[in-house]
């Protein structure tokens, strides 16, 4: 009987040890084990995917920089050159954030990324990169570059070298803008691929005030150029001076706001595959008290009959290959009777000082008579088209 009751204290004794310990279970050896603790989850950064890699070089400006998370997700994205020129970006609806303008050439830029990780860790993400160095730089300016012009003049961007393809010469102009005031209807074309032009459906309203926007830093012209700085210009238009010759009764007349204010006796150029001067609509390139002339520089060289040089005044420029209303003192006997010029518009001394002194850059020169035609290329040719054929002459389809 002793022995049993030893045994049942012993069992009790047993009993209530394991129940002290509260939290504890029994192996299958008896032994006490402490329970698992849950895991705690890791706290990681966002994985983000970027273009162009840390420390790339060479980049293409027009390559698009890409933020994109992989995992965890992303907020602000600061994109900057090393001089603190920001580039504008936004994440579109795929989620991926891009840069909204070109890069510059031959710069150092930093991209900076703010994201958060799965498990809510939010880091700073840094990484830069730099810019290809262009074999040659394309650099291009504008005309006119100021001050008050005409009612035919166009906005003209002439490029140092050709812009090579379509392609190219659609993204220079898609990029450039013209802004009127009073609103004109006008369209871009390219006179050739060099020269970008854009002229209203008709003549500038007189007053506009003109304001041109470039910024193409960026852009590739060619193989190995590259555009690096924007530009623009700004100007006013005139009042209106439309001028008309009638080569054939060798008279000019002058309108000024639509009204005949004078008429001159001129004589034209002499018939002939290099003397006749060219019909059509042309604009004044540039106004000269005093010019020198020489035939060599339209096709009669020295020591052929017909060579001349000499100082020329009160001269307006209306073509690239030579063509000037000017004084004319020696065809004063002939203006008015018959076409005795070299192709230009000769007119008596006072007569060509009250033109020179009273017309400006831009305005129109209307010619007739003649069955040699302007050219496009012989001078500002954006009238020598109707406004449906200029359109044509766009790079953008």
């Amino acid at each position: 009987m002793a022995l049993v009751a030893l045994s049942v204290l012993l069992s009790a004794c047993a009993g209530t040890s394991a129940a002290a310990t509260g939290d504890r279970t029994r192996s299958g050896l008896g032994h006490a084990v402490e329970p698992t603790p849950a895991p705690t989850p890791a706290i990681v950064p966002a994985v983000l995917r970027i273009y162009p890699a840390n420390r790339a070089t060479e980049v293409p400006p027009n390559a698009p920089v890409t933020v994109k998370a992989a995992a965890g997700t992303f907020g602000a994205v600061t994109l900057a050159s090393a001089t603190g020129e920001a580039v504008p970006g936004r994440t579109g609806p795929d989620g991926i954030w891009k840069n909204s303008e070109l890069l510059r050439p031959s710069t150092a830029y930093t991209l900076k990324v703010v994201s958060t990780g799965p498990g809510g860790k939010v880091s700073t993400t840094r990484s830069t990169f730099a810019t290809l160095r262009p074999v040659i730089t394309a650099t291009y300016g504008f005309t006119p570059s100021g001050g008050t012009v005409g009612v035919g003049m166009p906005v003209i961007v002439t490029f140092d070298s050709a812009v090579t393809s379509k392609a190219r010469r659609a993204e220079v102009e898609k990029r450039v803008a013209v802004t009127t005031v009073p609103d004109q209807v006008g369209a871009w074309g390219w006179a050739d691929d060099r020269q970008l032009e854009w002229r209203p459906q008709n003549y500038w309203i007189p007053g506009t005030k003109v304001t041109v926007s470039a910024p193409l830093h960026g852009v590739q012209t060619g193989v190995g150029k590259w555009v690096r700085e924007d530009g623009g210009t700004s100007f006013s238009v005139g009042q209106s001076m439309v001028s008309t010759v009638d080569i054939r009764a060798h008279k000019l007349t002058v309108r000024r706001n639509g009204k005949v204010i004078r008429t001159f006796l001129v004589s034209a150029g002499k018939p002939g595959p290099l003397t006749e001067t060219r019909s059509g609509i042309k604009v004044i390139i540039e106004r000269n008290a005093v010019v020198v002339m020489d035939s060599a520089t339209v096709g009669i060289p020295k020591g052929r009959p017909g060579y001349y040089k000499m100082n020329v005044r009160w001269t307006l420029r209306v073509t690239s290959t030579g063509e000037y209303l000017h004084s004319a003192p020696w065809s004063v006997a002939a203006q008015g009777s018959q076409n005795v010029s070299h192709g230009c518009t000769n007119m008596a001394p006072a007569d060509a000082e009250w033109m020179f002194r009273n017309s400006r850059m831009g305005d129109v020169v209307s010619f007739t008579g003649s069955s040699r035609t302007f050219e496009p290329s012989d001078g500002i040719g954006v009238w020598a088209y109707d406004f449906a054929g200029w359109q044509a002459r766009s790079a953008i389809s």
